[in-house]
Order: structure tokens, then sequence, then C-alpha cells
């Protein structure tokens, strides 16, 4: 158990944690579900969660912070819907130290939630008719999310409005169709294994989001090999071809998902990987530049802070012997809804909601500016990492990982020239 947790998050943990999809995932076909606002989990896969254990100091702050392991069960009810739920790995469930994982390493995945379960845990004393009329609108929303994803199958590039009334993040559930995708394959993958098990491992990883009103999430497919040193020869060709067919062996990145946030509408755009394998090198820039324009204008005071940010983690790569980060993918985040500058001679309660940071490197006029604390640029997704400190690897690497840095590079000149264009 992470010592993040407090108390009163313990005692709520003991007795088992609902897990809600997770709808800002992009890209990627890991299952990705939400254990609280800031805390997400996936399925453990045994190099991935050994390279969170043992990873370079240097690299802890351009990785999601890893905050432990949980058992995580399955159950169905009458009507044939599953619900995860996380447990302690120390609880009362049985010993799942020797749990193997491997059938559990998802290709992509679906959950259709009912709701039921999520209410008996957190309050016994609920109507029975209060639930049952709940799970009808729940059974009448996942009808309409099946619809939905029988036609975004088809679609690469999607918008989908959520500001309507209200706060705009209210209106995020069930949105993303990335997510939706993935949890849907998922879910159906483990109800088909349910005979068999029922219990997996899941590590718990920190939600990048959470401190995001509207996240904006580019999510980069780095270095020019995809592949493992274990893959098959099968697998090995599918990823070289991949890496062939688009940006990733020209330049070392190709976009592997994308949710932009667009002020002008109120609507969020998403591109999916398979439009981003479909990009040339200037569909890769332009892609690059919509990920930066909210619909209105571009926003020009992240490419700052984004280009020092990707700067310092080049160098810190290119200090990393040995380690191989094949089919690892790049995360850049900022929030998509930006704040009102406020007057610093504004009533105090129009103040009440600037962030200490901001009011602290605030200057000039305004209490809030954007600044360099708005953008993050995180690693995630290790499952094919390799390393000489791992010791039972076949395949040993020396020096750094040259695909990666190339991208990299590629990928700070690139952000580079949108900044410069745009300001001529």
């Amino acid at each position: 158990m992470s010592p993040a947790f407090g108390a009163m998050e313990v005692e709520h943990y003991s007795k088992g944690v609902l897990l809600e999809p997770f709808v800002h995932q992009v890209g990627g076909h890991s299952c990705v579900l939400r254990f609280n606002d800031k805390t997400i989990c996936k399925p453990l896969i045994q190099r991935e969660h050994q390279f969170y254990e043992t990873l370079p100091t240097e690299m802890r702050k351009f990785t999601p912070q890893y905050e432990g392991v949980v058992s995580v069960s399955f159950e169905e009810d009458e009507d044939g819907n599953l619900c995860l739920i996380a447990y302690p790995l120390n609880g009362d469930h049985d010993n799942l130290e020797n749990l193997d994982n491997s059938d559990c390493e998802p290709k992509s995945k679906l959950l259709r939630w009912t709701n039921k379960k999520t209410m008996l845990l957190e309050n016994e004393k609920i109507s029975k008719e209060w639930v049952r009329q709940h799970r009808k609108e729940e059974k009448i929303k996942s009808h309409k999310l099946e619809e939905e994803f029988e036609w975004l199958k088809k679609s690469e590039v999607l918008y989908y409005t959520v500001e309507k009334k209200g706060n705009v993040s209210s209106q995020f559930k069930h949105h993303n169709p990335w997510s939706m995708k993935c949890h849907q394959q998922q879910l159906q993958r483990m109800k088909e294994n349910a005979k068999h098990r029922n219990q997996y491992k899941f590590i718990l990883l920190e939600n990048l989001t959470s401190r995001y009103e509207v996240p904006c999430v580019l999510d980069l497919k780095m270095g020019t090999r995809q592949h493992g040193d274990d893959a098959s020869e099968e697998k090995k060709a599918n990823q070289i071809r991949k890496c062939q067919q688009s940006t990733s062996a020209v330049i070392g990145v190709r976009v592997c998902g994308m949710q932009v946030y667009q002020a002008g509408t109120g609507q969020l755009m998403f591109m999916n990987k398979y439009h981003g394998r479909k990009l040339s090198v200037q569909g890769f820039k332009e892609a690059l530049y919509q990920f930066f324009h909210n619909g209105k204008y571009l926003r020009r005071e992240l490419f700052e802070s984004v280009i020092k940010k990707l700067t310092e983690l080049k160098s810190v790569l290119e200090k990393q012997e040995s380690y191989r980060f094949y089919s690892s993918s790049l995360l850049i985040i900022y929030d998509g809804k930006e704040r009102q500058e406020v007057s610093v001679d504004s009533d105090p309660e129009d103040l009440e909601d600037l962030s200490e940071e901001s009011s602290d490197e605030s200057a000039g006029a305004y209490a809030y500016k954007p600044t360099a604390s708005t953008v993050d640029v995180r690693m995630i997704d290790f499952a094919h990492t390799t390393c000489k400190y791992y010791g039972e690897d076949s395949v040993v690497h020396e020096g750094q990982d040259t695909g990666y840095v190339f991208g990299l590079q590629n990928l700070i000149d690139i952000i580079k020239e949108i900044r410069d264009e745009s300001s001529e």
C-alpha cells in the first residue's frame, strides 16, 4: 500500500473500490481504469512492473508516480453486466502473489457498466426502487453507446460536443471513443475467461490528467522500432511494417491518439492511432499544430514549456545506459480550459480559485498568466522495455536508446518550427 493513501482512504479501500472507465485514454491497447480522482490502474505486466520498481531517480519526473499493486476481481450480476473491484493485495482474498497476469495482457477493452454495485458499496441503505430506476437509465445509455461504437469504428477523427450547461468536465463521461472501444473489448475478454479465473493483479499509477479541468492529451509512439526483443517473428514483422508505413521510420515518432478541446465550438476533437499511422511528416506537423490550437487561436504560451521539458527528457535519456523503450509512448498534456486573467486589485473572492503556484509566479497587472507549469510531459507504457540490469533478458543493449532520442529531437525541432512560423 502506498504511503500516499491516508487513513480514510485505506479504510474505504480495504472494503473494495469499484473501478470505472478512464475517459481520458486516447491511445494504446492497455486497459486503463479509474481508481479514484488521482489514481488509475492497469493490468500488471511483469516487465512494466519491474521498470517502475527500479527506474532511475532522474527519470521519475518524466513518468507517472507508481503507487503499488492491487488485486482486481470481477463479478456478473443477474443482467450479465460486469463490475471490476480492486482490493488490497494482502486483504481477505486468496493469496495473489503467484498469480500470472499474462493472459490479461490487454489487446483493448470495453466496460459495460451497471452502477448497482457502486451504489451498494457507497450506501447500503439506498432504496431498491431508486436502484431499479437507475439501472434502467444505464441500460438505455448502454444501448446508445453501442450504437455510437459501431459508428466510431468507421471514423478516425471525431468531434463531440461536451460544453452544454454547467461545468465542462461534468460532460466528459463516456465521450472519449477510444477509451470506450478499449474497455468494451477488454471486458468481453475477461468475461470469456471467467470460468478459468476472476482475479488479476493491477498496478496503481498517478492520474496525470487529474489537475486539469479539460485535459488536452497527445499520445505519441516514440522510437524507430516498436517490437520487443522477445517478439515472435510474426509480431516483429507486423511492427516493422507499421513503422515503415508511418512517420516512425522517418522521424522516430508518430501520433497514437489525441484529445483536444475546441473552445470556439465547445467540442472535443479525437484522433485515433489509425489516422496517426497514415500521416506524412507534413501531416504529423499539422496534427501537432492542431493539438496546440483551441479552435480560436494557437496556444503559443505552451511552446517554451513543452520544448524545455522535451529537451530535459532528451538529456536524461541520453545518459541512460542499456535502456530500450520499445513500444513506449510519450504524453503531452495541458488544460484546454484556460483561466480568466484577473486584475490584482479585483475583489479577493475573484482570486480564491487561483492556485498558490500561479499566484506566486504572477507579475504585472494580472494575478494569473499562463505559466510553464500548465504543460506536462511523461513517458508511459513499459511492457517491452529492457535493460541490462534486469538480468534475465537474453539480449543486452549498450548505450542510449538512439531511436527514442532521435524521435525526441525531431519532435522538438517540429514544435520549434510551428512556434517560429506562427510568430512571423
